[in-house]
């Protein structure tokens, strides 16, 4: 399949001034450059494929793509980012973007028909999907690719084997690219705001225990803080099951952290696989925090709100919230009251301990690129593709491009542009960065590219609060074998549903202690034994390897 032909490029020249459109690095363009004779519609028309160095292919070579987008993203077409890296590499994109909401139901249509692109792009496949396809031979391996003709990738690997195991697939084969963003801020979602004027106002000291929380949100409800007579104070409120700003470190302080996101509740300790929804820690956890529902103290929609909601609790004409559990404190009580809000120090447990949990959300993914097997260049596709894991074009990727996000200071260092007035960065970034494929490490930052502001404060907190006392385990993104996924999918969603309807209950409701015995005998019985052994098995497995 990986046939080539040798030849030398032209021009040097030409190969670096179309690197640095893209800002990547002269020497990668300087490097020796071989042809293949390949195609993309008609067998007949050769291409001159560039083993190595820039342009990809002498002559024009079309690749058809097809790839979700976000709701204000343009056509992918439109994009700076993608016209620079066909103008670098000769490789001209014809894209077919589907709306996020959409995608999988038309990506399914399309696997089903064997009406195929050359590739997909952040293709959203599934663990499953990658092993049926790729063992059906819809998606091809790609690991001899990787190494012929990716060696920004083939670099990457090296660097982190744990990226390299996270796509490699139970077969032993690579059917889907990754995408990394090691910016360690994933791993802890949840930090605390409190009011700091209310504090003030009502002479209390910032509370360092469960007890003394209770006491302060107490006067927070009672005592009218925010001095409109109206008994309209929330003492604490969070996003329930929520990806962040969850209940799950507040379950940590009955000694165990909970990863409670879609009622997930997996944790590891001393390497085996814990089903944090049937401890003890987590029944006594419940049974304590219904209590403060029932004071008051906790938001009585807590277990029913949307993140619309939550936001919109903040942004009251008069100040209503007195703490709350979030990624960040801005989007949540917006610019004008921040300053009201502080940090509040993780609080020591019931043990007098302070212990901070790890989510299980991964830094990693293994469904940003995948090609098919009716692509015609995969060699062409792979090279194309392998330009994304250049460092600083990785960036631009995940963030967006120079003169749009960021500009080059003395150094060649990605530095962040000032904001145009009234533009959000977020809805920026779904405008001019596609994500993807792409690797940012954490090496990266400071000296490839600066940390977005945003994200550089927040780190600053964690650093400062959180990880001195965050467990070193987690559940990491394991690659799951056909029959291993078939237990999960059978099992583990009739688990999840019910266990997160208990919790609800019982938080808002109360009856935890009541109902425990019949709750964990009716998990056994649904499977839950089974299916920690399969996690279990998994997370073997991945340390083995």
């Amino acid at each position: 399949m990986l046939k080539s032909m040798k030849k030398r490029m032209k021009s040097n020249k030409k190969k670096v001034s179309m690197a640095l459109v893209l800002g990547l690095s002269a020497s990668l363009a300087m490097t020796g450059c071989s042809n293949n004779d390949s195609a993309k519609t008609d067998p007949a028309e050769k291409a001159v494929f560039n083993e190595t160095g820039l342009p990809v292919v002498d002559k024009e070579v079309t690749l058809h793509i097809v790839s979700p987008k976000a709701p204000l993203a343009p056509d992918y077409s439109e994009m700076v980012i993608f016209d620079r890296l066909q103008e670098a590499t000769n490789v001209k994109i014809k894209w077919n973007n589907i709306p996020g909401d959409g995608y999988q139901e038309k990506k399914n249509l399309m696997l089903a028909s064997g009406d195929l692109p050359d590739a997909f792009y952040a293709s959203g496949f599934s663990d499953h999907d990658l092993v049926q396809y790729g063992q059906n031979g819809t998606i091809i391996p790609l690991e001899e690719l990787i190494d012929e003709y990716a060696p920004n990738l083939k670099k990457l690997f090296e660097q982190r084997p744990d990226l390299k195991k996270v796509v490699t697939a139970p077969d032993g084969h690579i059917y889907s690219l990754p995408r990394a963003e090691e910016m360690d801020l994933i791993g802890m979602p949840n930090i605390m705001f409190i009011n700091k004027t209310w504090l003030e106002k009502l002479g209390l000291e910032m509370p360092t225990n469960l007890e003394e929380y209770h006491d302060v949100l107490k006067a927070f409800k009672e005592k009218d803080p925010n001095g409109n007579g109206k008994q309209d104070e929330i003492g604490l409120t969070f996003w329930y099951n929520g990806w962040c700003g969850n209940e799950g470190d507040l379950i940590g302080l009955f000694g165990l952290p909970d990863a409670p996101f879609e009622a997930d509740h997996r944790v590891v300790r001393d390497g085996k696989v814990i089903y944090a929804a049937v401890q003890p820690e987590f029944k006594e956890a419940i049974k304590y925090y219904n209590g403060w529902v029932k004071e008051g103290l906790i938001d009585p929609e807590v277990v029913t709100q949307k993140t619309e909601q939550l936001f919109a609790k903040g942004k009251t004409q008069d100040p209503t919230l007195g703490s709350f559990i979030w990624w960040e404190n801005t989007e949540v009580v917006g610019a004008d009251r921040v300053k009201d809000y502080v940090v509040m120090p993780p609080l020591k447990g019931k043990d007098g301990n302070i212990v901070i949990g790890r989510s299980n959300y991964s830094e990693y993914g293994r469904d940003a690129f995948v090609i098919t097997s009716t692509n015609k260049n995969p060699e062409i596709t792979m090279r194309w593709v392998d330009q994304l894991y250049e460092p600083k074009m990785s960036a631009q990727i995940n963030w967006g491009p120079i003169g749009e996000i960021y500009e080059e200071d003395a150094n060649g260092m990605l530095v962040n542009k000032e904001l145009p007035a009234g533009v959000a960065m977020g809805e920026l970034r779904q405008k001019v960065a596609p994500g993807g494929p792409f690797a940012v490490l954490k090496e990266h930052f400071g000296k490839v590219v600066d940390m977005e502001p945003r994200a550089k404060e927040r780190l600053q907190i964690l650093d400062q609060y959180y990880k001195p006392h965050m467990v070193q385990e987690n559940y990491p993104s394991i690659f799951f074998s056909p029959e291993e996924l078939e237990v999960i999918n059978t099992i583990e969603p009739e688990i999840k549903a019910f266990v997160k309807q208990k919790e609800a209950q019982w938080l808002v409701e109360g009856g935890i202690e009541k109902e425990w015995d019949a709750y964990v005998k009716q998990l056994n019985d649904m499977g839950l034994d089974k299916l920690m052994k399969v996690y279990q098995k998994g997370l073997d497995r991945y340390n083995k390897q």
